[in-house]
């Protein structure tokens, strides 16, 4: 089935190649054991997670059936380098509690609920999985060296004030992104996120309310009433008028143009 948004989608099963554009996510169902590329037995039990990649050789191998279910996930949502992604494929977490748990039930969610609620909530509940997915992600492929101090140091808030004011100003670049946040500043992908990890949000939330922020404030001006809710989103960044109507919704309670009519009125 297809999700709206979010760049994930359910497979019914886990491919036998793959064209590097993805990453794998697998939900176990049933207990089952799978080798790694080291020839480690690891054991899986139900609700457990695995990171998949057909095309890198860190993808685990199952000795038998291994029934579960499988969310692909865009490359360029997660935006992780390769190194990154050879290290995160073939990682297994457990699913019954912690981070892992919370991850899987929200998966849950969303293959049990697709067909039961409308765009709006699947559209929700799919951006959640994903800003879940990424914060996992980090946690895995933090390095042995506790980073968690540099977080919090003048330094790292320094930083991060200095990158949500690049943020800001470039808005109304549709190619912003977490790469080219990080890029700009010299930093990983990976730092990028733990910096906004470690002040409880992710780099696409933050964009996502700063550029809704932003039309809002557009949409309420008097210079702007005759302006199309399609143009303030293109101006801010937002490809899509229809997901664009549906963010703002969601963390507003009303439609842009419900908004608009309101400030005029």
């Amino acid at each position: 089935m297809s999700l709206p948004s979010g760049h994930i989608q359910v497979l019914t099963a886990l491919p036998a190649t793959g064209n590097g554009r993805y990453l794998y996510l697998g939900r176990v169902l049933g207990a089952s054991t799978a080798t790694s590329r080291d020839g480690e037995e690891i054991r899986l039990g139900r609700s457990d997670l695995v990171f998949c990649d057909p095309t890198r050789p860190r993808s685990l191998r199952f000795d038998g059936a291994c029934e579960m279910t499988v969310f692909r996930i865009s490359r360029q949502r997660l935006a992780l380098s390769d190194e990154d992604l050879d290290r995160v494929t073939g990682m297994a977490v457990r699913g019954d509690s912690g981070l892992g748990g919370l991850v899987s039930n929200v998966l849950v969610t969303l293959t049990n609920e697709a067909d039961a609620h409308g765009a709006d909530v699947i559209g929700r509940l799919t951006r959640s999985a994903v800003d879940l997915i990424i914060v996992l992600m980090m946690e895995l492929l933090q390095s042995g060296t506790d980073m968690s101090a540099s977080l919090t140091t003048p330094g790292g808030r320094d930083m991060l004030h200095q990158i949500k004011a690049y943020i800001d100003e470039h808005l109304t670049d549709p190619d912003l992104s977490p790469r080219t946040i990080a890029r700009a500043h010299h930093i990983s992908v990976r730092y990028l996120h733990k910096l906004f990890q470690s002040h409880g949000a992710t780099v696409g939330t933050w964009v996502r309310q700063r550029r809704l922020d932003s039309c809002r404030t557009d949409l309420s001006r008097t210079f702007n009433r005759n302006t199309t809710v399609a143009a303030v989103a293109r101006r801010w960044g937002f490809s899509s008028p229809a997901h664009f109507s549906r963010s703002f919704k969601e963390a507003y309670g009303m439609t842009p143009r419900e908004w608009q009519s309101l400030a005029a009125s």
